[in-house]
């Protein structure tokens, strides 16, 4: 979905809108799912990384301008514990008990008017 508001800067407010978003790239480098007895399910993604493109504009009392970002994300780490229980008629379901990611690297690149 599409992002917009306005954020209170200094003497004013910047009014913006970022749409278009779209995962260009993801990479699992190192992916691993385990079995926990009597738990579930264990996942484990080790830097991963992922690269984002969208539009973005904004726009002040003193200034506006618009153009294309690129967002790279890396050294991505997830961990995360799904229970496996059995519902009244045997069959089994699965939920998220747990989740942690961490990121390491964010690099922003801009393109635009000004």
């Amino acid at each position: 979905p599409d992002l917009s508001g306005y954020e209170k800067f200094g003497l004013g407010n910047v009014k913006y809108n970022i749409s278009g978003i779209h995962v260009t790239a993801v990479e699992f480098p190192s992916a691993s799912i385990s079995l926990i007895p009597g738990t579930g399910i264990k996942l484990v993604i080790g830097n991963a990384s992922l690269t984002i493109d969208m539009n973005w504009n904004i726009k002040t009392w003193m200034f506006k301008d618009s153009g294309r970002s690129t967002v790279y994300i890396s050294k991505v780490f997830v961990t995360a514990i799904f229970s496996t229980p059995l519902d009244n008629m045997g069959h089994t379901s699965i939920s998220l008990t747990s989740c942690r990611t961490t990121s390491g690297d964010i690099d922003i690149k801009l393109s635009g008017k000004s």
